[in-house]
């Protein structure tokens, strides 16, 4: 059976496979739009690629459509956290005559055929596999089984990812830490001793007691402050070690824990012990792979996580007695660790090489400075 498909159609059926099944592009549903494709790849050279197979007939109708893309991606921005949204704007019936307007963020190109996309500038330079991998040969209802077949097997792949990492799973890591801090809490209350010997002090840190700044992290110094971390352990813990996995999620808390010792041991002489650090580490890493899934928890980040952040900190620094240091030492912590470690599937080798780099800058820098303060 003969199908003939239309010149435009074809054009988009061949740019949506490849920015798809290549690229790792997703389509993003706009409402109030007809005849335009719009693709999102927050990682990608372009955030947003917009494919418009409307008739732009003169210059007016032209700005029109710029000014209404203009507030689409508005949207967007707010939805991804994004402060810039660099967006690929690619016409397939412009009238002759009508020129493309520059704009900030935005690169416009005009395409009326296949060798048009592999010869423009822009294309070629955000997308140089695109000669190699678009396809070409194919017409007509072999097209479309193509682009159907891949762009399904595509989406199944990342269903199977996503579901991967949100599927709950069996908690090992956030209990045994609980039990670990109540063991220790219980020793130490019979044992009053333990806690000056293993709390930080920078000081004794300097003499040489260099454990302390991993030993901290487990002591509390009351009932009170054991209850109301482990609390917040099991709530924020939990999430962690089912998105990142048990070693990740580990390595995240106790880094975490040991730059929020380092932190508060820089700007204070007196003792400091607590899970805080490490558990504010957790929030850091919350944030970090929230980013990374800002797609799906835009709205959780805002409202949720950020908020929870910002209510902790300001509490400590209201509170006395509270080592906020340690909390913002952990933040950041978390942060740097969830990089370097990486989100599966989402983070870049350089991007974990830097998250690295940093984190050991960051701990050698404490702990130099502890020494020449």
């Amino acid at each position: 059976m003969n199908v003939v498909v239309d010149k435009k159609e074809d054009i988009v059926m061949r740019l949506v496979h490849y920015f798809i099944t290549e690229e790792n592009y997703q389509p993003i549903i706009v409402n109030g739009v007809k005849n335009e494709v719009w693709l999102e790849n927050l990682d990608g050279p372009y955030r947003i690629i917009r494919i418009n197979t409307n008739y732009i007939h003169n210059n007016e109708q032209i700005e029109a459509d710029l000014y209404k893309t203009k507030n689409v991606i508005k949207q967007i921005k707010k939805k991804t956290l994004s402060f810039k949204v660099n967006t690929l704007n690619i016409f397939l019936d412009l009238n002759t005559g009508v020129k493309l307007v520059e704009d900030k963020d935005m690169d416009s190109v005009k395409i009326k055929n296949v060798g048009d996309i592999k010869k423009n500038k822009f294309i070629k330079d955000a997308f140089p596999n695109i000669k190699d991998n678009l396809l070409n040969d194919t017409k007509g209802i072999d097209l479309i089984i193509n682009v159907t077949n891949d762009i399904n097997e595509k989406t199944a792949k990342e269903n199977k990812a996503y579901e991967k990492t949100f599927k709950p799973k069996t908690i090992v890591i956030t209990y045994a830490l609980i039990v670990i801090n109540v063991l220790i809490y219980l020793l130490s209350y019979m044992y009053p001793s333990m806690l000056y010997t293993f709390a930080a002090n920078r000081e004794l840190f300097v003499a040489g007691d260099y454990y302390r700044v991993f030993s901290a992290m487990f002591m509390h110094a009351n009932i009170m402050h054991l209850i109301f971390n482990m609390y917040a352990l099991y709530v924020i813990g939990n999430q962690i070690e089912t998105f990142l996995g048990k070693t990740k999620y580990i390595l995240i808390y106790l880094f975490s824990g040991i730059v929020g010792c380092l932190m508060s041991m820089v700007f204070s002489n007196s003792y400091s012990v607590g899970a805080s650090g490490a558990i504010f580490g957790l929030m850091g890493a919350l944030v970090y792979f929230g980013y990374h899934y800002r797609l799906y928890l835009s709205t959780v980040i805002k409202s949720q996580i950020v908020p929870l952040i910002i209510f902790n900190l300001a509490l400590g620094f209201i509170t006395p007695g509270i080592d906020n240091f340690a909390h913002i030492g952990g933040l950041i912590g978390g942060y740097l660790s969830s990089m370097a470690v990486g989100v599966s599937d989402k983070a870049t080798t350089s991007e974990r090489a830097n998250g690295c780099i940093v984190l050991i800058l960051l701990i050698l820098f404490l702990v130099v400075f502890m020494f020449f303060k």
